[in-house]
């Protein structure tokens, strides 16, 4: 069975703070870290997709729009990556649910792209603030 790996998600928006030994998840980390502004769509929920350790440094832009209800939608890969990794990454992404953005006080649709660096999760001081 191959090795998994979490990836760590960049956003254009913000990076993901140093994750060190503590009790938070990447994924409980990264939500607290995100910008929050009702002018963009806020990751609420997020799946970090499993993939082969091969994939580790390898940078992948994903790009979606959130639509009105937080949903992703219309997802395409924007780098040349393989189809392994690019499936599983929109896969990943798919599941991820966001508070939409906000025009005059209600949700709009709203184009995303999301740098996401493959890290290697299995080591306890990874460091998610790359870049």
């Amino acid at each position: 069975m191959k090795t998994a790996t979490k990836l760590a998600v960049l956003l254009s928006l913000g990076v993901l703070a140093p994750f060190a030994a503590s009790a938070k998840t990447p994924e409980q980390a990264y939500l607290e870290t995100c910008r929050k502004d009702p002018a963009v769509p806020v990751p609420v929920t997020v799946v970090t997709p499993s993939v082969s350790s091969k994939y580790v440094g390898t940078s992948v832009q994903i790009e979606f729009v959130v639509d009105a209800a937080g949903k992703p939608t219309d997802l395409s890969v924007n780098s040349p990556v393989d189809s392994e990794l690019a499936a599983s990454v929109v896969d990943a992404v798919k599941q991820w649910r966001f508070t939409p953005a906000l025009r005059d006080g209600a949700p709009v649709a709203a184009k995303v792209v999301l740098p996401i660096t493959i890290i290697d999760g299995t080591l306890p001081t990874t460091g998610y603030a790359m870049k």
